[in-house]
């Protein structure tokens, strides 16, 4: 009795709010997405391949919200720019002359006529085989099918390196389409990776398992979670700086390559 009429009394929780700004760069106008959430601790900015995004915590103002995007408009026009760059770069069309991005390389695409849809590689590069009829659909998901099998041997190859000091294994990996995070874990163990890393260098590809590894350890982003980081993977502040350099041109390639394939698989 004493729950229910709490419920009853207590405030309702506030919803997340949206609503757009508008900020001069240079020689154009860019429309920012504002979210005032409720569940944000911190002014937080950010740029995916749907546009910038400003979030507001419940006790931050507006003015501290405009403040804080115009003491940034530099660092927004910057990451705004790359997103053009990205958006530029060619797709796959069947036949055509193309050169396909893995594990930090681009390796020479061949064309041939099969029976089956597959690719493969070799010391000449990749070998898309295709029959006569295949779709563009088909084309797009034997692409993911090879990328995911990529990204599932080099996981494959990294984690009994790190099993030994967990306290447990993941209790499932899917490999995803993910806007704008690399890695995922959740409270279940289900660890989430983004395919677009296994375009990228082998190492960046390796830390961000590590990274999320650790969460099964430390669940949070505290100093006691990035010294387990350390202990595996000392290195890791340079493939951080790798994302911030490559990171949106890789994720902008698998979008183009994957247009027309479905956006998530288990």
């Amino acid at each position: 009795m004493l729950k229910s009429l709490r419920r009853l009394i207590a405030p309702s929780p506030q919803g997340v709010e949206r609503d757009s700004v508008w900020l001069q760069l240079d020689d154009r106008v860019v429309e920012v997405l504002r979210v005032r959430n409720p569940r944000a601790r911190r002014i937080k900015l950010s740029v995916d391949e749907r546009g910038a995004r400003l979030t507001l915590p419940l006790r931050a103002s507006l003015v501290a919200g405009e403040r804080f995007l115009q003491e940034h408009r530099d660092w927004l026009n910057k990451q705004l720019l790359q997103y053009q760059q990205a958006d530029a770069l060619p797709g796959l069309q069947r036949g055509q002359p193309a050169q396909l991005p893995l594990r930090g390389e681009l390796l020479r695409l061949h064309w041939h006529q099969g029976r089956y849809a597959r690719l493969e590689i070799d010391a000449e590069g990749a070998h898309f085989q295709l029959p006569a009829r295949a779709s563009e659909l088909a084309l797009r998901r034997t692409l993911r099918d090879f990328y995911e099998s990529q990204a599932r041997a080099d996981v494959g190859r990294w984690l009994p390196k790190y099993l030994p000091t967990l306290p447990r294994a993941p209790a499932r990996l899917r490999l995803k389409v993910m806007s704008s995070q690399w890695g995922s874990l959740a409270p279940d163990g289900s660890m989430a990776l983004d395919l677009a890393l296994v375009l990228g260098r082998s190492s960046a590809f390796e830390y961000v398992l590590v990274h999320e590894l650790c969460h099964l350890i430390q669940a949070n982003h505290s100093a006691a979670f990035w010294r387990e980081v350390e202990q595996r993977f000392p290195h890791w502040q340079d493939e951080r700086d790798y994302f911030h350099q490559q990171g949106r041109q890789l994720k902008a390639q698998l979008r183009r390559l994957l247009a027309a394939a479905p956006s998530e698989s288990e």
